[in-house]
């Protein structure tokens, strides 16, 4: 079975063409955030490479979120697009737990982190546990003085992503035995990750299947602030 493994969740583009777990090639960029115009290309390229049509690929994997809101329309949409004109499944996969795969040290809690803006960050925390990678806090949208406070309490706590140098400082005054990532690249996501965790994934309803965002865009906060007192509606229904 052939797989095509997309994330533009966040900066980073990540592709994979992989084959019966394993990887037959991969695209990744660090910088380029307009996946809009690159993602298309970068796919046709990749398959083009490899040998293959599109119509070899038999199952879609996709980083589901969180992340950026632009980035995560942009791959969900094109998953969803490849899924039902290739007519094959697709499995959507957590964008924090995919980064925390990138550490495969066992006993040690690994709190993968995006920055949200304004001191809050979109956070969890997992472990391996019998070769599978366990939430054991939330994936949510935290304030960093709640994240931190929940993880306090264990030995062994190593931080993972390209943001969480922002926090640094602020992350030792908590957490004084704090450990981070020491290979600069682990800390960016990686399709070959959708891979790896896509095993333990079962197929979803691609017409349902909608982005994680864990938490509402401005725009809308501000929309449902202002309408209180109306008639019950969503905010994209209003608009």
């Amino acid at each position: 079975m052939k797989q095509l493994a997309i994330d533009t969740s966040n900066q980073t583009m990540a592709l994979a063409v992989a084959e019966n777990q394993k990887i037959l090639g991969q695209i990744q960029t660090m910088s380029n955030k307009n996946h809009s115009v690159s993602l298309m290309p970068s796919i046709d390229y990749l398959i083009k490479s490899l040998g293959l049509k599109p119509t070899d690929i038999d199952e879609i994997l996709v980083a589901i979120g969180p992340g950026s809101y632009t980035g995560l329309r942009i791959g969900v949409t094109t998953a969803k697009i490849l899924a039902s004109t290739l007519g094959c499944p697709i499995k959507a996969i957590s964008s924090l737990k995919s980064l925390a795969a990138n550490i495969k040290t066992r006993d040690i809690l690994i709190v993968p982190m995006f920055d949200a803006r304004r001191q809050n960050v979109y956070a969890g925390a997992f472990k391996w546990q019998a070769g599978e990678l366990i939430a054991i806090v939330e994936e949510a949208h935290y304030p960093l003085s709640q994240i931190l406070d929940l993880v306090k309490g264990y030995d062994y706590v190593q931080f993972i992503g390209q943001d969480v140098d922002k926090f640094h400082q602020a992350i030792l005054e908590i957490l004084p035995n704090a450990q981070f990532t020491q290979d600069n690249l682990a800390n960016y996501p990686t399709a070959v990750r959708l891979v790896e965790l896509a095993e333990n994934e079962v197929p979803v309803d691609s017409l349902a299947l909608v982005p994680r965002y864990l938490k509402r865009v401005e725009a809308e906060e501000k929309w449902l602030a202002s309408h209180q007192n109306e008639e019950k509606r969503t905010y994209v229904e209003k608009v």
